[in-house]
């Protein structure tokens, strides 16, 4: 995981009025709170293009099971499971936004702790 996250303003505002709305489970809130403490706030021009951020589809490995899976993060109201559609606010969307590619990401997900690593990170526009 990167030591410091790198966010939009608007996502990390996005994030914070998630958390305060009480929509994560405590592991995943602790996480999240630790990230955005760290977190560097740029303007979207300015984010690198390897940062998982919303309109961009990420290739992720399970580390476990050598398992990968592509997922376009999209905001809240797209979001569209079947069609490969996931909110940036849902929990791989949460677990991985702001880090790039390369990193190693536990994450305490539904199903049980995970670790993925980001393979790689495509923007729509």
């Amino acid at each position: 995981m990167s030591e410091n996250i790198v966010l939009t303003t608007g996502i990390y505002d996005l994030i914070k009025d998630h958390l305060r709305r009480r929509k994560t489970t405590i592991q995943e809130e602790e996480i999240l709170l630790g990230q955005l403490k760290t977190a560097k706030q740029v303007r979207r021009k300015e984010l690198p293009e390897d940062v998982v951020t919303i309109n961009c589809e990420v290739k992720i490995k399970d580390i476990a099971t050598n398992e990968e899976e592509k997922y376009l993060f999209v905001d809240a109201k797209n979001e569209k499971v079947k069609k490969g559609k996931y909110s940036i606010l849902s929990p791989i969307g949460l677990a991985t936004v702001g880090n790039k590619v390369g990193d190693q990401i536990t994450w305490p997900f539904e199903e049980g702790e995970k670790k993925i690593e980001i393979l790689g990170v495509e923007h729509a526009n």
